[in-house]
């Protein structure tokens, strides 16, 4: 079942038809108030990491759901340069982290038309490059690339602590960004252990 798309923008367009759009989802799913609220907040650092982005942007948002499992999507269209676009397949950065705190600050970085010198080395580090030309991120991989090395380095333990304060990789189940050409997709992973899935209908 898939929820209707909204257009949103950098400039804060369409955050509120989104929002709707969430609570609408959440009702019609029969989520509980907790649920709901998780749903909700997930969306909202979503759209907050979107207004973030120093460029104009425009994407398109939307919820989908099969029985207890909802993704969110957010796909939208970066000028990626070259230079990032190597840089991401290398993972020749920096190492440098000051300008990107949290989860999501580290996500914009995909974003971004420019990859930034303090772009995050264990991010761009567990980036996957598979034979269809497409990049992928995960906080899955993240995450297990810096428990293993959190108790050798001291950038990893860093941002092992960082991950473990953040409330949205608590209620996020995972995290995926892919990259193909100038598309970029932002997928948001959510499992609820409920007894059933309401009837909310599928939209073309």
């Amino acid at each position: 079942m898939k929820s209707d798309l909204i257009i949103v923008a950098s400039n804060g367009s369409g955050l509120k038809e989104a929002l709707l759009q969430t609570d609408k989802v959440a009702e019609q799913c029969h989520l509980n108030p907790k649920d709901a609220l998780h749903l909700r907040l997930l969306v909202e650092e979503t759209l907050n990491m979107l207004r973030s982005i120093n460029s104009e942007h425009v994407g398109r948002f939307w919820i989908d759901a099969t029985e207890n499992e909802y993704w969110l999507h957010l796909k939208t269209v970066t000028t990626m340069s070259a230079r990032k676009r190597t840089q991401l397949l290398s993972a020749s950065t920096s190492g440098k982290n000051e300008a990107h705190r949290g989860i999501m600050g580290k996500i914009r970085a995909f974003f971004e038309p420019m990859l930034d010198e303090d772009t995050p080395e264990y991010l761009a580090d567990t980036i996957v490059y598979d034979a269809d030309d497409c990049l992928t991120w995960s906080m899955g991989a993240y995450r297990d690339r810096l428990e293993k090395d959190k108790d050798t380095e001291s950038r990893a333990q860093e941002e092992w602590d960082e991950l473990e304060k953040s409330v949205v990789s608590h209620v996020a189940d995972n995290i995926q960004v892919s990259i193909r050409g100038n598309e970029v997709e932002l997928t948001i992973y959510k499992l609820y252990h409920l007894p059933y899935l309401s009837s909310y209908q599928m939209k073309a």
